[in-house]
């Protein structure tokens, strides 16, 4: 009987676990590998929704945690929560002895992943490598380093796989598989209309827009400077009776103060206003689906899957402020400065201008076709 090989995932937040569940999927399904989950970050934080209770809803078993989070909001914590990361999953490593160890993206807790797996022996498949962003985050640092401590690259566009080439990687070691949140999309497993009615209370038959804005790390003196203008402008259109269905950021630094500000609007009692810590994947892309299917919905914010997934619903993004500035795109994307007016005008045409919906319906995404799991499994 062949022996299976060991695939260790490790997950450290929301946004990336959803985008490794079709791996996660397909490793389980592939006869000759099988997963084990290590678990880490915000998932293990009630502060940010405890999303490792998602997780347990999937179906999916997890086979070891690592508690460890920044405490505060400043690039500190950040540093100190890294070097727990390295010490805990190190100790998991060393127990599993696994095959491979995959990781995906380009944020604090994948780095200390990579650290990890590279000084345990272990090789590294990492997801996402050779994007750029260059908005004033860390982030295009921290990939380009997980880049060369890893051993197999899973680009999501073939412009991200020749940045990897020029990184110095070998060719046979990158493959160009598509985006992995795609593939979900593809399923169509995500909640129907009417889940999304019953879970928020919203109509999504009316003008409806999904709002998730971070932090940028870098900035972290600015980031209530860079969010109420956008406050401003939810606040402006709720009262002309546009829906907004509001996450939390990410745990970055200033993500709590962002977190503060939300729940000042929140208390504010506006019934256009649902503000949600984690609506989890299934729910997310319903709420996009929504969003699509009525004509009369879009995603605002600066998120990266305010880019990356929007096209596979046909439906805009207005994209605020520098975060995502390089970030490959589509044509359905609507970028704005931290101006309330700006932001306003961008999201109205966004929910209004029929010829630019109709654009976003039929822009190609440069992320592939939904076959992401099978491919990074084979």
């Amino acid at each position: 009987m062949t022996t299976k090989r060991k695939i260790a995932i490790f997950t450290g937040n929301r946004a990336e676990y959803g985008l490794l569940l079709p791996i996660i999927r397909a490793v389980n399904a592939h006869p000759t590998l099988e997963y084990y989950l290590l678990v880490s970050g915000t998932h293990l934080d009630e502060e940010f929704g405890s999303t490792c209770n998602e997780i347990a809803e999937d179906g999916v078993g997890v086979h070891a945690e690592v508690k460890t989070c920044p405490r505060a909001d400043d690039l500190g914590s950040t540093t100190r929560a890294i070097g727990e990361t390295i010490v805990g999953l190190g100790d998991a490593l060393a127990s599993l002895r696994p095959d491979f160890l995959v990781v995906y993206g380009d944020r604090s807790e994948a780095l200390a992943a990579v650290v990890a797996g590279s000084q345990m022996g272990v090789a590294v498949a990492h997801i996402e490598g050779g994007d750029s962003t260059a908005g004033g985050t860390l982030d295009d640092y921290v990939r380009h380093a997980m880049t060369k401590l890893s051993h197999l690259h899973f680009a999501t566009n073939e412009q991200a796989a020749r940045r990897i080439k020029q990184l110095g990687e070998e060719p046979w070691r990158i493959h160009t598989v598509g985006y992995p949140a795609i593939d979900l999309i593809r399923a169509e497993s995500f909640a129907t209309e009417e889940e999304v009615r019953h879970r928020f209370g919203v109509d999504p038959g009316q003008e409806l827009v999904v709002f998730t804005q971070h932090s940028i790390a870098t900035e972290n003196e600015s980031v209530l400077d860079q969010l109420r203008p956008s406050i401003e402008a939810v606040r402006e259109l709720a009262d002309e009776g546009v829906q907004f269905v509001i996450t939390y950021p990410n745990n970055d630094p200033g993500g709590r103060m962002i977190i503060s500000e939300l729940e000042r609007l929140g208390a504010e009692g506006s019934r256009s206003i649902v503000l949600e810590p984690s609506v989890g994947r299934h729910y997310y892309h319903g709420l996009l689906n929504a969003c699509g299917t009525s004509g009369r919905g879009a995603c605002a914010g600066n998120s990266s899957s305010g880019i990356k997934e929007t096209p596979a619903f046909g439906i805009p993004a207005v994209n605020i402020g520098p975060r995502q500035r390089s970030r490959l795109r589509a044509c359905n994307v609507i970028d704005t400065g931290y101006d309330r007016a700006e932001i306003v005008s961008a999201i109205s045409k966004a929910l209004r201008d029929e010829l630019f919906r109709a654009k976003c319906r039929e822009c190609e995404n440069p992320y592939g076709l939904g076959d992401a799991g099978l491919k990074i499994a084979d």
